[in-house]
């Protein structure tokens, strides 16, 4: 079991890894929001199987279980809430070709 536990700690720095190079890589805002959100989402997800496992099935792991749901819940919402407020402030969305200042 704790073999698998690895597996999905690893599995989570993956996702928690490309999440970042995906953040410094992208040109604009609402590209990089893609990555935060996706690697935030999956990353902590992963780890946080691995921790249920690794921690055995009790009453830890239904604390766990809720964590995990209220990020699935509120992460794609930021994630909007973030998109929303650049448009509505007029940040504009970078465009191949033109170099934004």
């Amino acid at each position: 079991m704790t073999m698998i536990a690895y597996f999905f700690f690893g599995w989570g720095l993956f996702f928690m890894v490309f999440g970042v190079l995906g953040i410094l890589r992208f040109p604009d805002l609402y590209t990089r929001i893609h990555p935060a959100g996706k690697a935030g989402t999956a990353g902590v997800l992963s780890i946080f199987i691995g921790l249920i496992i690794y921690s055995g099935f009790s009453a830890l792991s239904l604390r766990i279980v809720l964590i995990a749901l209220f990020i699935v819940i509120t992460s794609p919402v930021a994630s909007h809430a973030i998109a929303r407020g650049a448009i509505e402030s007029g940040i504009e969305p970078w465009k191949p070709g033109k170099e934004n200042d």
